[in-house]
């Protein structure tokens, strides 16, 4: 018999046959014609009953000595799937996602876009790496696009909710609940963005192709008042504040999270409404 044992590997899907029980389970044939190289299945990873010469599809891992494991808890998606999946863990080559296996599946950094943390949900799929092992990857563009729908019903200021699952220089790419690509330049993002994270943004063009654009900026009147509010409490907390038309962008944002266009406009808002006033150095609440 040729021997197999290579061919069985930890983070793969297999179908085994069961060939002998045990106080703890039942062990798996490994192909190598040496019982000591059967594969355990124990109870615990059992989630239909198992008798001896039944053909078992189960996932291999290892346990903490290091030994080829079986269980039933296989992955809940089929390689070439993407879903969107938590990070249940982090290692110094990468993460591991729950893909609903008996064990997260790895990805390594290469796959990732960002350094997403354990609790975090992004968009992945699940392949076979080089060594014949499942992985998981969250450049998933191509699956997305194929995936999509033209948007249908919708205007230009409409509401349009999903989440992230890319992140370019250019923007930020999501995938909304209705299944429309929505892509977000970076002029139109007003905070760090995340792969993964889910965020609601109003659309700003439509395009022929039926995808849009939208943006996570508040429209002008109303970021006005937001900001305006922001600065107000900023200025009655710190007495005064030291900056002007010349003043580093940078400084502004640092602030205010704002840009220096929006923080013109909210102080001159503050001005006209007379809650605020100009001095030698900046400007402080009126008196």
């Amino acid at each position: 018999m040729k021997d197999r044992k290579d061919k069985l590997k930890p983070n793969t899907v297999a179908k085994l046959k069961a060939v002998r029980e045990s106080d703890f389970g039942i062990f798996l044939d490994a192909g190598t014609g040496k019982t000591s190289d059967d594969i355990l299945l124990h109870k615990n990873q059992q989630t239909s009953e198992v008798k001896v010469g039944d053909l078992v599809e189960v996932f291999l891992y290892l346990n903490p000595q290091k030994k080829l494991t079986a269980s039933m808890k296989v992955p809940k998606m089929k390689v070439g799937q993407i879903a969107r999946l938590k990070v249940i863990n982090k290692s110094a080559e990468g993460i591991f996602l729950d893909v609903g296996a008996e064990r997260g599946i790895f990805m390594p950094f290469a796959e990732m876009i960002g350094r997403p943390q354990v609790g975090d949900i992004v968009w992945a799929k699940l392949y076979i790496d080089k060594s014949g092992r499942l992985a998981t990857s969250m450049k998933v563009s191509d699956e997305i696009r194929r995936a999509s729908q033209p948007a249908k019903n919708l205007r230009r200021g409409d509401k349009v909710k999903g989440s992230i699952y890319n992140i370019t220089e250019a923007g930020a790419f999501m995938f909304s609940e209705e299944k429309f690509i929505v892509f977000i330049a970076q002029k139109e993002i007003s905070r760090l963005l995340k792969c993964g994270e889910i965020v609601e943004a109003r659309i700003t063009f439509i395009r022929e192709d039926g995808r849009l654009n939208a943006s996570l900026i508040q429209q002008k009147e109303i970021a006005q008042h937001t900001d305006a509010k922001k600065i107000l409490k900023f200025l009655r907390e710190n007495k005064d504040i030291n900056l002007s038309d010349k003043t580093d962008p940078k400084k502004i944002y640092a602030l205010f999270h704002i840009s220096k266009a929006a923080f013109k406009r909210a102080i001159g808002h503050l001005l006209k409404k007379k809650l605020i006033q100009k001095t030698a150095v900046g400007f402080k609440v009126r008196d």
